[in-house]
C-alpha cells in the first residue's frame, strides 16, 4: 500500500492510499498516489466551498460536514475478484472522514454487484439489499470507474463521487495518450510491449503442445 498526505488550502487533511496500481506502465506507485492526492485536494476545495456556502448556492444545499470518505474500485478487475480485493484506493478528506469509509465501500460494492447505482436498490428494490447492507445511496460510475462516497446527503455524495470518478478517468486517458506518443507503436500496454502473464496462462495448453 502506498500513501500520500497533504493539507488543503483551507486546512483539511487529505490522504490518498492505493492498495494496488493497475497502471504500472503509466505511473510508479508514488506517482499514482500523487495523482490520487491531487484529485483528493480538488475534492477538498469543493467540499469546503459547498460546506461554507450560503443556503441554496451549493449543490443540493450546503454540505453538513467538511469531511468525506471515497472508495475507488479497480475498473480493470474481473467480476470474479472478491470485493475486498477489488478496492483500488481510498481517499479521505477531513479529520472525520475515516468513519465514513465502510459506508462508501458498501455503496461501491453494491454498484459493482448490481451493475447500477446502489441508491436505486435502496429506494426501489430493497430485496437486493441483504442483512448488513447500507440503507442509503448513491454511487457513481463514470465509464466503468466506480466510486462510492459518504458523509453528506445522498445527492451531495453522488455529486462528489461523480466528479472524482470523472477527473480520474480524464487523468488516466491523458496519461495514456502521452505514454503512447512517447513509446510509439506496440501491441501491449506495458513498458516491455509484453502481455500480462495471465493471457499466456489462458492459452498455455495450446502453446505448450507440439504443432
Amino acid at each position: 500500500m502506498t500513501t500520500r498526505e497533504s493539507v488543503s488550502e483551507h486546512g483539511l487533511t487529505v490522504r490518498a492510499q492505493h492498495r494496488h496500481n493497475p497502471y504500472g506502465h503509466l505511473f510508479d506507485d508514488a506517482d499514482f498516489a500523487g495523482l490520487l492526492l491531487d484529485l483528493g485536494l480538488r475534492r477538498a476545495a469543493s467540499i469546503w466551498r459547498n460546506h461554507t456556502a450560503p443556503a441554496a448556492t451549493a449543490p443540493r444545499d450546503p454540505y453538513p460536514r467538511a469531511s468525506m470518505g471515497f472508495v475507488l474500485l479497480d475498473p480493470t478487475a474481473g467480476p470474479w475478484v472478491p470485493e475486498e480485493r477489488a478496492v483500488m484506493a481510498v481517499v479521505t478528506v477531513g479529520e472525520d472522514a475515516r468513519r465514513f469509509l465502510p459506508r462508501a465501500a458498501a455503496k461501491a460494492a453494491g454498484h459493482r454487484r448490481l451493475g447500477r447505482n446502489y441508491g436505486e436498490a435502496v429506494l426501489t428494490d430493497p430485496h437486493l439489499c441483504g442483512s448488513g447492507g447500507f440503507r442509503y445511496g448513491h454511487s457513481a460510475a463514470i465509464r466503468g470507474q466506480i466510486v462510492g462516497a459518504s458523509s453528506q446527503s445522498t445527492d451531495q455524495d453522488l455529486f462528489e463521487a461523480g466528479r472524482l470518478a470523472a477527473e480520474l478517468v480524464d487523468a488516466i486517458a491523458a496519461a495514456q495518450l502521452a505514454w503512447e506518443e512517447r513509446t510509439g507503436p506496440g501491441d501491449w500496454y506495458s513498458a516491455e510491449d509484453a502481455p500480462h502473464p495471465v493471457y499466456r496462462e489462458m492459452v498455455a495448453f495450446a502453446l505448450d503442445r507440439e504443432p
